[in-house]
């Protein structure tokens, strides 16, 4: 999923896209950042323990910037992904964040309509940082 989404990103040449692991992200990388794309696993009812650990790790520094960037979730689930938008949405609303569309969320196997979903996500994300909607 997470390569498709950056596939879709790449597509807006005049935005420059970088597909970072949780466990790599840090304060920097928020502070340098126009939009954000979290994706995620649904483990156990909620997002993946490095996306938390993430957000753990950069809330606090963070929050005396205000940075107020868009961001978007996709979610793969075997069950129905909802626990993971709800914990991660709790959170950004803190940073604060401003989410700019419906949390995409793929249920089950991952087939071809999946990926250009994810595709369009990415490209929706890049072209709105290009256009100055977000």
């Amino acid at each position: 999923m997470a390569t498709a989404v950056l596939r879709g990103c790449q597509q807006q040449t005049s935005v420059t896209s970088r597909s970072l692991l949780a466990a790599d992200a840090g304060l920097e990388d928020l502070l340098r950042a126009s939009g954000l794309l979290f994706g995620t696993p649904e483990n156990f009812g909620t997002m993946s323990g490095m996306l938390k650990d993430f957000f753990d790790r950069t809330y606090y520094p963070a929050e005396r910037y205000k940075i107020n960037l868009p961001y978007a979730i996709f979610i793969s689930s075997s069950n129905d992904g909802s626990g993971a938008v709800r914990d991660i949405q709790r959170i950004a609303r803190g940073y604060p964040l401003r989410q700019i569309s419906e949390p995409l969320i793929c249920k089950g196997e991952l087939t071809k309509d999946k990926i250009i979903a994810c595709e369009e996500l990415g490209l929706g994300m890049a072209t709105g940082l290009d256009m100055g909607i977000f």
